[in-house]
């Protein structure tokens, strides 16, 4: 079992283009539709205490599974098999940033930004059907797009998810019950208890070290902080990382958005930017040591909660107001992750005509089920540079 959790994972961590959003969409079909590794009602669970938890979701989520699967080893498994890929890309394409400014590889990264809005799209309609089946989370769902979209300060996000928790159980009385024993895990809730202490000690420890000159405990502080304050994944961490490495003068701001832009351009979770980073701060070790320690700090957080709730929640999922409230996180969730895909992900890909007629080709290939992912997204890329070369912009 613990081969086959590597090798699940590590495909994903290969081939899961388009950010946070397009994550959950490759998970639902992976672990609901095609391995069955969880129903429909177990995948949503998962996917709310994902959202009402700081740090990654989808790595969280991940890692949940793979405890699920093999105890403590599949978990880690899994997020080692996930997160691999992107952090040797982003590593890697630190060292070689320089090299990757052609015309040619910005239209490359331009067909990846369409193979995002295609992954995003396809996992949305996913979604819509199994977390949004009835006129009151359709209506529950529009008002999250609409309040996100109206604009506002970045934690509208967790109000939105709070709200939607709030509000479910008024709204979605007709949720069924929840399976709380398939999220039963090996651990215990006294190791809960110890994993929510560890998690509460790393975090006072890394605000001692906020702001102090580059240094590995630095690092590690400064990169735990941001995983165990942030809500809403790669693209609301931003802000923070910029605050603790370029205002300190660590890095500078030119090479931080480099690394963004690389890490929205290569599969996996974008918290690998932590890799980039940590590789560029001048610590005084090697590189390679300064993006490994980045990189465990920033996730670190977020995989201890993950951890410790989970035995928590069979006595959670069990109370009467526990299945509407999720129902109502998850239609939240789904609004925000429409709002993700209209303002972020489709504007960033889709700039005419012809990426337009590129993205529904990839959205009707992956939707016919016949075409693997990766010729999907190859078909993709190779089509948006054809077509750039063919209109001289290369």
């Amino acid at each position: 079992m613990s081969s086959g959790l590597f090798t699940t994972f590590l495909r994903l961590g290969l081939t899961s283009f388009g950010g946070p959003i397009a994550h959950l969409g490759y998970f639902r079909q992976e672990f609901v539709v095609r391995r069955a590794w969880l129903s429909e009602a177990g995948f949503a669970q998962l996917l709310a205490i994902a959202q009402v938890l700081p740090g990654p979701a989808s790595s969280q989520l991940g890692f949940a599974v793979g405890l699920l699967r093999g105890g403590w080893v599949g978990g880690l498994l899994a997020f080692i098999g996930f997160t691999l890929p992107s952090a040797l890309l982003l590593f890697g394409l630190a060292l070689l940033a320089p090299r990757l400014e052609g015309p040619t590889a910005l239209a490359v990264l331009h067909g990846l930004k369409l193979v995002a809005v295609v992954v995003v799209a396809h996992g949305l309609a996913g979604m819509i059907r199994s977390l949004v089946p009835d006129l009151p989370r359709a209506l529950l769902a529009g008002l999250a797009l609409a309040v996100m979209l109206a604009g506002g300060p970045a934690w509208r996000q967790l109000a939105v998810i709070v709200a939607g928790g709030l509000i479910g159980p008024w709204l979605c009385r007709s949720a069924p019950r929840l399976p709380a024993d398939e999220l039963r895990v090996g651990h215990s809730p006294r190791a809960a208890w110890w994993l929510l202490a560890v998690f509460g000690i790393g975090l006072v420890l890394a605000l001692l070290y906020a702001e102090r000159p580059a240094s590995l405990p630095a690092v590690a502080g400064a990169f735990y902080e941001a995983g165990a304050l942030v809500f809403g994944g790669g693209h609301v961490v931003l802000p923070l990382l910029e605050q603790s490495t370029v205002a300190t003068g660590w890095i500078g701001r030119q090479e931080f958005l480099a690394g963004y832009g690389a890490a929205q351009a290569v599969p996996g979770p974008m918290f690998s930017l932590a890799a980039y980073v940590g590789a560029m701060v001048p610590t005084g070790q090697a590189p390679l040591v300064g993006a490994a320690v980045a990189l465990l700090a920033i996730f670190l957080p977020g995989l201890l909660l993950m951890a410790a709730l989970l035995p928590l929640w069979s006595r959670l999922a069990r109370q009467s107001w526990a299945p509407p409230a999720i129902a109502g996180i998850n239609a939240a969730v789904v609004g925000l992750l429409a709002a993700a895909f209209l303002a972020i992900v489709l504007p960033a890909g889709v700039h005419g005509g012809g990426d337009a007629a590129v993205a529904l080709l990839g959205i009707c290939l992956l939707a016919s089920g016949r075409v693997n992912v990766l010729w999907v997204v190859a078909t993709v890329v190779a089509t948006t540079v054809v077509l750039q070369a063919s209109s001289g912009s290369l």
